[in-house]
């Protein structure tokens, strides 16, 4: 079993930076994928990042890809994403979520064995 919190959400003005965090209960934390969604208003969950178990293989939406940086501490068991120049776009609810079955993760949420309960980040114009 995991619990996932994730935190560090907030208002914002466009250009601005973030950083959230999401930490994980247990000692299994290395064994999962993680990644991040997020989730505007009126609008479907779309797929933001993932990190392998490891750390060493990391991928992106397009639509954050040079702006967003996942990164993992299996020690602390806690996942980050670095979002910097930041848009208005990027308002949305923010969950971080663990994939036992694919070293990689996944893009697909159903794929996700575990979620956190969201943290709102707001980018102002």
């Amino acid at each position: 079993q995991v619990q996932l919190v994730d935190s560090g959400g907030g208002l914002v003005q466009a250009g601005g930076s973030l950083r959230l965090s999401c930490a994980a209960s247990g000692r299994t934390f290395s064994s999962y994928a993680m990644s991040w969604f997020r989730q505007a208003p009126g609008k479907e969950r779309e797929f933001v990042a993932a990190i392998s178990w490891g750390g060493g293989r990391t991928y992106y939406a397009d639509s954050v890809k040079g702006r967003f940086t996942i990164s993992r501490d299996n020690i602390k068991s806690t996942v980050y994403l670095q979002m910097n120049s930041l848009k208005p776009e990027d308002t949305a609810i923010y969950f971080c979520a663990a994939c036992a079955s694919t070293m990689y993760g996944s893009r697909r949420q159903n794929d996700y064995d575990y979620w956190g309960q969201g943290t709102q980040v707001t980018v102002s114009s």
